[in-house]
């Protein structure tokens, strides 16, 4: 099956937190995205990256932490033991101990949704359409567009190799 991508359009965000506000409602009461707001007042949603290269994947001591065939970096949390070691190595803090199922849990690209044929529901209900889900063509050439419509000293096209590299990473800052 073919990896599908998150992609987080910064500059179309608008803060309006639906994103949050439907992952917290699937995920009864625990966001896996979250906003946070700059002193300049920029709206960031975070969430996971689901990385190519994930230092979680590999830090893991009980491999309870894996990718599935969409490409989400998952966790089995019956195998989880609750070490941290996932936390720490994440260079966005994304991961978190959660009390209530007492394992690490993060986003997962709405498993359950997917696995009946539906996107992820922050993409889904994103009135500006800033998160978006698809195969790496389609966020590539979106990212091309948006590039290209928000930033107008970025007119040029990124290379393949610029373009795989910012995607491959889990996120694409224009």
């Amino acid at each position: 099956m073919e990896r599908k991508y998150l992609y987080l359009d910064y500059l179309t965000c608008i803060g309006c937190e639906t994103c949050e506000t439907v992952c917290n409602f699937i995920h009864d009461g625990s966001p896996h995205i979250r906003i946070y707001v700059t002193e300049n007042k920029q709206y960031l949603p975070i969430n996971c990256k689901h990385c190519d290269d994930a230092p979680c994947v590999r830090v893991c001591p009980t491999d309870a932490i894996y990718r599935d065939e969409d490409g989400a970096v998952r966790i089995a949390e019956n195998r989880c033991i609750g070490c941290l070691a996932c936390l720490q190595v994440c260079p966005y803090g994304v991961p978190f101990y959660s009390l209530k199922v007492r394992a690490i849990t993060k986003c997962d690209m709405c498993a359950d949704r997917r696995e009946v044929g539906l996107e992820p529901a922050c993409a889904l209900m994103c009135p500006a359409e800033a998160i978006q889900y698809g195969p790496l063509e389609m966020v590539l050439e979106l990212v091309n567009e948006r590039r290209a419509r928000n930033i107008p000293e970025h007119r040029r096209e990124l290379s393949e190799e610029e373009l795989r590299k910012s995607v491959s990473s889990g996120y694409v800052l224009l």
